[in-house]
């Protein structure tokens, strides 16, 4: 069995899922405050999905960071056929309106077993950080979200895209991950696992600079499986 003794996780869909109410919200916000052209909600909800695909797809193809902001402008330029002066937008406070948006209508923890794990991950004193691509919603956020869930005690660190300026499977947002983890206690690259959902972002590349990897939840494993796999006293049945 490998001797892991530190654990990488991604975040969405792999330890949080979004609230469906905030996205069904987000895009009746902005139906109401910046559509010049009278479009209907369904039409804004299909703007900001197709945004969202294209952007991490662009994120995971060229390892760079297209910001909320510019994604939440993309959504407004669209939106108005791209006849809208983006000048006039206040971004900052646009922002603060989404940011306000995330906490009324909360990411969830993806399952009832998750922060089981994560906690006695870290009573058996394995170190463990966050390695997430972001989209609309900014690091920053991401930090609170995690406090008000009450899981961001069970990692030693977090790194985000939009605070690096680089998205998985960047093999240097992996090297960065790599060096703090090493930084907290000595590791081989063999004692890292990356776990996630995504087969090109989290396991094509963590395997890039040659750490272990494990995919959940989009396949037929789940946290759980994947501990009793791993490290099975570490959640006994």
């Amino acid at each position: 069995m490998p001797a892991y003794k530190h654990y990488s996780f991604d975040l969405w869909l792999t330890l949080i899922r979004s609230n469906p109410l905030f996205k069904k919200h987000r895009s009746v916000f902005f139906h109401n405050h910046f559509n010049f052209k009278y479009i209907p909600l369904e039409h804004v909800e299909h703007i900001f999905r197709t945004v969202d695909i294209m952007c991490n797809g662009i994120n995971e193809r060229t390892g760079k960071n297209i910001d909320a902001e510019e994604m939440y402008l993309m959504v407004i330029s669209l939106m108005n056929e791209n006849q809208v002066n983006l000048h006039d937008i206040d971004v900052p406070a646009l922002y603060q309106q989404m940011e306000n948006l995330v906490f009324d209508y909360l990411p969830q923890v993806y399952c009832n077993s998750t922060a089981a794990v994560l906690s006695n991950l870290k009573m058996q004193g394995f170190t463990t950080n966050i390695l997430s691509n972001t989209g609309f919603i900014k690091g920053v956020t991401l930090r609170k979200v995690l406090r008000e869930l009450d899981i961001d005690q069970h990692f030693d660190f977090q790194i985000y895209s939009d605070e690096a300026g680089m998205s998985k499977p960047n093999p240097a947002l992996f090297q960065l991950m790599i060096e703090q983890a090493m930084a907290i206690k000595p590791l081989e690259l063999a004692n890292i696992l990356h776990i996630g959902d995504n087969p090109r972002a989290d396991v094509a590349g963590a395997q890039a600079v040659g750490l272990a990897a494990r995919l959940i939840n989009s396949n037929n494993e789940t946290i759980v499986n994947l501990t009793h796999h791993e490290t099975p006293h570490l959640f006994p049945s």
